[in-house]
């Protein structure tokens, strides 16, 4: 085997493991997308619940009972 053979073998098997690697990259950056707009979902329902039970507009402006 000459040395560019040699070379180029070394460079197809790094190429390879770099594929594999960018490919498990995106399915991570793909699962946490999907994670990240279930969140969004959740959190919009959890402020709409709570604007729902303080009535946000009055709450802003009025002085706690101690006061």
């Amino acid at each position: 085997m000459t040395m560019n053979e040699s070379r180029l073998i070394d460079l197809e098997i790094k190429f390879s493991h770099q594929e594999a690697a960018i490919e498990e990259l995106q399915q991570t950056v793909h699962n946490q997308y999907l994670a990240i707009e279930k969140l969004e979902k959740a959190l919009k329902v959890v402020t709409d619940q709570l604007k729902n039970l303080t009535g946000v507009e009055g709450a802003a402006n009025e002085k706690p009972p101690h006061y």
